[in-house]
């Protein structure tokens, strides 16, 4: 990533390399999972995510080494509009829509059922989305 351009950095793990892709865990930990009090309510919450990233030619990384995977802030916004979004948008329109021409139950499933296509063009273009969000590792 250049230093003009904003980006998200999380630190992880190298789990392996394939080529010019290593695969990196990275944990995320929500402020309830690192609070002092954690032990006394049930709401902290951990998760791992492996991370496929791209390194520079040259670059040399082995498993078990902890490095910074970045993506451009750009990017993570286009995430979050088609993963959250867009679908909420989606449910919320078709239910309106739906709901002053059907009853409330079949509004419901219809608004669910509009996903089904949406994720299913989401994963079509797959490939064509994998090149617009990239992540970089460094060192």
């Amino acid at each position: 990533m250049s230093s003009s351009t904003e980006c998200i950095a999380k630190t992880g793990v190298v789990q392996g390399i394939e080529g010019q892709k290593v695969f990196v865990k990275v944990v995320s930990v929500s402020a309830c999972a690192s609070c002092h009090a954690k032990g006394a309510c049930t709401a902290s919450d951990t998760s791992e995510r492996i991370i496929e990233a791209e390194i520079e030619p040259g670059t040399s990384l082995k498993p078990g080494q902890m490095v910074s995977v970045q993506a451009d802030v750009k990017a993570g916004n286009a995430a979050l509009f088609f993963g959250y979004i867009l679908p909420f948008l989606l449910v919320f329109v078709t239910l309106i829509i739906a709901a002053s021409l059907a009853s409330e139950v079949l509004a419901g499933l219809i608004s669910l059922v509009v996903l089904l296509p949406y994720y299913a063009v989401l994963y079509l273009l797959r490939d064509r989305m994998g090149k617009r969000f990239k992540f970089k590792v460094e060192a």
